[in-house]
């Protein structure tokens, strides 16, 4: 009989093999869970709110769904979060979408959300709350950084398509308004293309004399709109050096660059007008002041010309005419009387002045230099002839003198075959054969040379 204790828990005695129980590993059970679930909701729509939001480094997000009573673990790949128009933050109330699956490791069932879209709002929308508010934040909407546009702008750049409508418009009203302005476009597309159009801000700043650049395109939905909400457009349009004027769209449309820019634009239109509104305001100002000073002018004549008849209507100023031609006549005689005596005093300084200046040509320095020029001439030739009459004398006179000196001359004497000798000191030339011993050294000079001699006998 089989013992009933030998046998697994819940099998009996009379049981028969084939209704052995079948025991599955943890990682079976979780892989035939993920399995179900995954056929079973291969993709869902979940409503609810995150919490527990993290992206790691590597991407991924990670964060929870909650509502008023339950909550689910999701995780969002990094594929997908790049795709994502907003930034996923604790408490957005969203709707993902995704499928059910198992994280094997844990034991936890997650949802892989593969979109995301704010419940009530938006992802574009939402997307562009979140980047206002970070700008904001930093101060990239301040009133304190608005500069002012230039009064005559000399040199504007545009930057838009250029074959929309926009820069015709602008072209329009520039050449009717402000004909004599210099304009530089930097074509760009204006549909998804905010790389474009930051390397067309950067192309116009490099541009030398830019005094304001106008950042323009039509009208459109908010996706046609979007490039000019991306970061990297209003960034540019900050760090800009010099004003700039936003026309995106129409009045009612509204974008990030137009809270960045200097001056914001209902329409491309509006910005040309405003770009050069300060020149129709300088123009109006300098025409009202103008006529002011016309007016002014008017009315200043007006009064002197009344004050005159009121003077000539004055008892006292009715022989006025008179005495004023009988003055006139006195003026004139006097004039008369002064050309006359001015011209005689002229006419005497003249001739003084004639007098002086012949004078002064005959003390003229210049015809005495040349006459002492010349003596200095003449005596220096005089004195040269001397000179070379004395020499002469004294190189004669000198040539005499060496011939007697060279008559004179021991030299002379020993060129003619003769000979000096000397004792062996040389200290004295020896006369008498007597002052030396046979045996002693003498010394024989010769005309050209000296012999070292040895007395071998006297006479």
């Amino acid at each position: 009989m089989t013992d009933p204790f030998s046998l697994p828990f819940g099998d009996t005695p009379s049981a028969g093999p084939e209704s052995r129980r079948r025991v599955l590993t943890i990682t079976e059970l979780t892989g035939a869970i993920r399995t179900m679930l995954e056929s079973s909701y291969p993709q869902i729509w979940v409503e609810g709110e995150i919490s527990n939001a993290r992206l790691w480094k590597t991407g991924h997000l990670y964060f929870t769904l909650k509502d008023a009573r339950a909550q689910i673990r999701a995780v969002m790949f990094r594929s997908a979060v790049k795709l994502l128009r907003f930034k996923p933050e604790n408490g957005q109330h969203v709707v993902a979408r995704g499928r059910v699956s198992v994280y094997d490791p844990k034991g936890e069932y997650q949802i892989v959300c593969e979109h995301l879209d704010p419940h009530g709002l938006g992802a574009l929308q939402l997307a562009f709350e979140q980047l206002r508010e970070r700008l904001a934040q930093e101060g990239l909407f301040d009133d304190a950084r608005k500069r002012a546009l230039p009064t005559l702008p000399r040199k504007i750049g545009v930057v838009t398509s250029p074959d929309g409508a926009a820069i015709r418009d602008i072209l329009n009203i520039l050449d009717r308004r402000y004909p004599n302005a210099h304009i530089v476009i930097a074509p760009t597309r204006v549909q998804g293309a905010s790389t474009e159009i930051v390397r067309a801000l950067k192309n116009l700043e490099r541009v030398s004399g830019i005094d304001v650049m106008i950042v323009a395109r039509g009208g459109g939905s908010i996706e046609d709109l979007w490039a000019f909400n991306e970061e990297a457009v209003a960034r540019a349009v900050a760090d800009a050096t010099v004003p700039v004027v936003s026309a995106v769209g129409h009045e009612t449309d509204v974008t990030i660059c137009d809270f960045v820019a200097d001056v914001r634009a209902p329409t491309p239109s509006a910005a040309a007008e405003l770009v050069v509104t300060q020149l129709e305001e300088f123009t109006a100002r300098i025409n009202r002041q103008e006529e002011r000073l016309m007016a002014a002018a008017r009315v200043g004549l007006q009064q002197r010309r009344e004050k005159v008849h009121r003077l000539e209507r004055r008892p006292s100023f009715a022989g006025w005419p008179a005495r004023l031609a009988g003055r006139g006549r006195h003026a004139a005689e006097l004039t008369q009387r002064l050309s006359g005596l001015t011209a005689t005093i002229v006419g005497t300084r003249v001739r003084r002045a004639h007098v002086a200046r012949l004078r002064l040509e005959a003390l003229n320095l210049d015809r005495r230099l040349g006459r002492i020029q010349t003596r200095l001439v003449e005596a220096r030739a005089r004195m040269i002839r001397g000179l070379s009459d004395v020499l002469g004398v004294r190189r004669v006179r000198l040539r005499a003198a060496a011939a007697r000196l060279e008559a004179l001359s021991p030299v002379g004497v020993l060129s003619r075959g003769y000979a000096v000798c000397w004792d062996a000191q040389r200290s004295s030339a020896l006369r008498r054969a007597t002052e030396v011993q046979v045996g002693d050294s003498v010394l024989v000079t010769l005309h050209s040379g000296e012999l070292d001699c040895e007395v071998k006998g006297k006479r």
